[in-house]
């Protein structure tokens, strides 16, 4: 159980952050943005769960995100030896959170009018605050994609970014009338 009695702390005063691992990091190295990129994409998704009326599994998803964020927090072999299992004091990303993510794809994607054109984000204010998140977490998957390029990082946690913007994708479709709403694009509209 977390436990905050006290919200400033000024160690970061110094322009540096803490780690899982008790390490320290500049406010601006890649790990650093990749775990903002995730909480801003948490906090899109937090936003869009306001117009949604039965979110339980987009809550669900909002705690995997924090999960996301403690997995990026604590670097391979900080604290769990090798790999990137997780541990009594290490919580990471697991394949059955992508399996998750992947099912809730499929069943999302049954109602759904197939798509014959691409679309635009928008349609119902649901819709266009799903398609915010989803713009949020492809941001996030590149903050990370970049990280892995500099250090390792967990292979589930970048799968799992990956399908949760197909999900958000789908959702979007879903609350704009299982598609029927969608926005379409209009190839060279404006010429």
């Amino acid at each position: 159980m977390v436990k905050l009695n006290k919200i400033y702390t000024r160690t970061g005063d110094d322009g540096t952050t803490g780690l899982v691992d008790g390490s320290r990091s500049p406010k601006h190295a890649a790990r650093i943005e990749a775990i903002g990129a995730v909480d801003e994409a948490n906090s899109a998704l937090g936003f869009a769960i306001c117009a949604i009326d039965n979110a339980d599994d987009l809550r669900r998803i909002q705690n995997d995100l924090f999960d996301l964020g403690a997995d990026l927090a604590t670097p391979k072999g900080a604290l769990d030896g090798e790999g990137f299992e997780p541990g009594e004091m290490v919580l990471r990303i697991v394949p059955a959170q992508v399996e998750w993510l992947e099912q809730a794809i499929d069943t999302a994607n049954e109602s759904i009018e197939p798509l014959t054109s691409f679309i635009l984000p928008g349609g119902s204010e649901a819709a266009a605050r799903l398609h915010v998140a989803r713009a949020s977490v492809r941001r996030a998957e590149r903050a990370m994609t970049a990280l892995a390029q500099a250090e390792p990082v967990n292979p589930a946690a970048l799968h799992y970014i990956n399908r949760l913007s197909d999900l958000l994708f789908v959702l979007a479709r879903a609350a704009n009338d299982g598609g029927k709403g969608d926005v379409t694009w209009v190839p060279g509209a404006n010429r």
